[in-house]
């Protein structure tokens, strides 16, 4: 997917709080925090609970089921940010918030 998609309206994403949206065939956590918009994949890598109901604070958003903590800015759980989630580029048109999906990382191979 290679262009941004609109995927709500400002209005439907409360302050500090997420929203799950679609974007092609992925399910994305929208988040709101200062005014400010930002987009993860929306579950735990754990064990795949939806993020966007997630406890929002410092940047970060809090798994609801087992307290994972994820950064908003970069998708990097905050325990051990060598683990990702995706992390997608958001920006407004007007009163609509379009994402963009990033690109998968490549396969990372020991050495």
């Amino acid at each position: 997917m290679a262009d941004f998609q609109t995927v709500c309206r400002v209005d439907e994403v409360p302050e500090g709080e997420g929203r799950t949206v679609e974007v092609g065939d992925k399910l994305v956590a929208v988040f709101r925090v200062n005014s400010e918009f930002f987009a993860i994949d929306d579950f735990c890598p754990h064990m795949g609970a939806s993020l966007s109901g997630g406890y929002v604070e410092k940047g970060n958003v809090t798994c609801p089921w087992h307290a994972w903590r994820f950064r908003l800015s970069d998708g990097a759980w905050a325990d051990n940010p060598r683990i990702k989630i995706g992390c997608h580029a958001v920006r407004l048109e007007g009163e609509q918030i379009q994402v963009k999906l990033s690109d998968p990382p490549p396969p990372k191979y020991p050495r």
